[in-house]
């Protein structure tokens, strides 16, 4: 299994709504005791690994930003040799979704990006849309869809941090639970038990 947390690379981000998938993937990393990330920039990702259940999981960051992820992570999943299409079924994606209230998450396989950048460019480098996302609300509780749609404010509300009433630590705990127990059951049961 590998799993991508898409985010911009670079302190300044840490912590802005866009690097929701990025900083949970890093927290998870931390908290179930993976080695430390090792940048390749000349292959443009960070990758590590582990044994979960007997199951090698790999947890890759893009080391170049949002729009070009699906240029890092076609190089992970070659490093990895997984770039046949046959393993990228194995790909989890987590990222933010402008669509979905902060606390909630949504769990899809073989769908479009929803207008991700981020995801519509790894479909691109990949050439197929059949991977796993775990998408990861960010719009605040009460918010109208369309008051961050537009491309202008929307690219700048993604790129804000977080309230402090917001919870991440909470969101960022019930992904960490997702992804433990898909790693130990698989996609179907895990989206049975989190959608």
């Amino acid at each position: 299994m590998v799993i991508v947390g898409l985010g911009n690379p670079g302190s300044q981000y840490k912590k802005t709504r866009h690097n929701i998938g990025r900083d949970i993937l890093e927290s998870f990393a931390k908290n179930f005791l993976f080695p430390s990330f090792k940048e390749n920039k000349r292959k443009l990702f960070s990758a590590i690994k582990k044994e979960i259940f007997n199951k090698k999981v790999i947890l890759g960051v893009s080391l170049i930003y949002m729009n070009e992820s699906g240029k890092a992570v076609k190089n992970l999943l070659s490093n990895f040799e997984r770039s046949e299409k046959k393993g990228i079924k194995d790909l989890w994606v987590i990222h933010d979704d402008l669509d979905l209230p902060i606390g909630k998450i949504k769990i899809s396989k073989n769908r479009s990006s929803g207008g991700h950048k981020g995801v519509q460019s790894i479909i691109n480098y990949l050439g197929t849309k059949n991977f796993v996302r775990l998408r990861v609300g960010i719009k605040p509780l009460g918010a109208g869809p369309a008051q961050y749609r537009s491309e202008a404010s929307g690219a700048g509300f993604v790129l804000k941090k977080f309230a402090k009433t917001e919870k991440i630590d909470e969101i960022t705990k019930l992904v960490e639970e997702v992804l433990i127990f898909a790693i130990e059951n698989g996609i179907d049961k895990t989206m049975q038990k989190f959608n």
